[in-house]
């Protein structure tokens, strides 16, 4: 009992001292030790990419769910861990009404018919978008949401916890100043050793999750190009199935016979400046082949980056340099060299060449 006691006034006291010392700061009675600068910068860096994810996902689900309501029962039933009823959408809808609706007029009817040929092919095009829904809530959204809330979640409970040693140091800080006796000094000395060892190692973790950001721009670019593939495949689909509609007997004969010249969409495009990086089996393979090697290759760098901690390597778009595999090194990173400089880069940012 009396341990918890004491305990219980420690941990009051320790609070006390922390509240102080914020007050005090905040009327600018007492110093503040302030971060490093490369470590403000990631802080600021992860913020933003809290900020933009969310943004980002937010806008990707109204594009994929414009009606507000859906989207509400989606997020319910997604939090209550049960599957949301199967409704049709749109194009579905459309498709069925036109569906009944030339059956009712007659099938054999050029009307009837048309209308008939019509609500399939909207059916088509809602199962297309059923697909891209999936792909995207899969390969895009939900590692956007685990970004949210894992990583960054971790993150700012480090940081609480940094801001907390922070805290620490400063009143111990304040605390050996004000010590006159040689007891008190030495004591105050002590603390101040402590908690700036304790302040320094959460400032290292803290960095080193924030550095861990870099990779997580390399995933969500990943991620951006799958969104990218889906699109494209849906609305290459959807062109394919209003072409063949177009070409049906029907429209064909209201047009007066004449033939319609389209051209062909192909169906796996994808973004290729993206892709080189690692969309395309090609590209891929190439990394692979030079991390199986151990050997060295001449890369072209796709865009613009700036390097997050010291260990990176900053690069310029379409500049060259010089990359390698290091043993034990993350799969999304390779060994960059240009003339003296050396770090780790992004794989995403590269183009290998022959």
């Amino acid at each position: 009992m009396d341990f918890n006691v004491k305990r219980l006034a420690a941990d009051a006291g320790t609070f006390l001292s922390r509240a102080v010392q914020f007050t005090e700061e905040k009327f600018g009675q007492a110093e503040k030790t302030e971060l490093d600068a490369h470590l403000e910068n990631l802080l600021v860096r992860a913020e933003n990419t809290k900020q933009w994810t969310e943004r980002i996902m937010k806008q990707t689900e109204v594009l994929l769910q414009p009606n507000p309501n859906v989207r509400l029962e989606e997020f319910v039933y997604e939090k209550l861990e049960k599957k949301a009823p199967t409704r049709m959408n749109n194009h579905e809808l459309l498709g069925q009404s036109m569906i009944e609706s030339g059956n009712e007029f007659g099938p054999g009817t050029a009307y009837g018919n048309a209308l008939i040929k019509c609500g399939e092919t909207e059916k088509q095009i809602g199962g297309a978008e059923r697909e891209l829904i999936q792909s995207a809530a899969i390969n895009f959204l939900t590692p956007f949401r685990n970004f949210l809330e894992g990583d960054f979640k971790t993150i700012l409970k480090e940081r609480k916890l940094l801001q907390v040693k922070r805290l620490d140091l400063d009143a111990a800080k304040t605390r050996l100043k004000k010590a006159r006796m040689a007891d008190a000094r030495a004591a105050a000395e002590q603390e101040l050793r402590m908690t700036q060892s304790e302040f320094d190692r959460q400032a290292e973790i803290t960095r080193l999750l924030l550095e861990g950001v870099s990779s997580t721009h390399a995933h969500h670019l990943r991620c951006l190009n799958d969104f990218v593939e889906a699109q494209t495949t849906y609305y290459a689909q959807c062109y394919q199935y209003m072409v063949d509609l177009q070409n049906f007997h029907s429209f064909s004969s209201v047009s007066g016979g004449a033939s319609i010249s389209v051209p062909t969409i192909p169906v796996t495009a994808s973004l290729p400046s993206v892709s080189a990086g690692h969309g395309s089996s090609t590209a891929s393979g190439g990394f692979n082949e030079l991390r199986s090697s151990n050997g060295s290759r001449k890369a072209r760098v796709l865009y613009d980056y700036d390097a997050a901690s010291s260990s990176e390597l900053s690069l310029l778009a379409d500049e060259v340099i010089t990359v390698s595999s290091v043993p034990g090194m993350d799969s999304d990173w390779l060994m960059g060299e240009r003339g003296n400089q050396k770090g780790k880069v992004p794989i995403t940012y590269l183009e290998l060449l022959n």
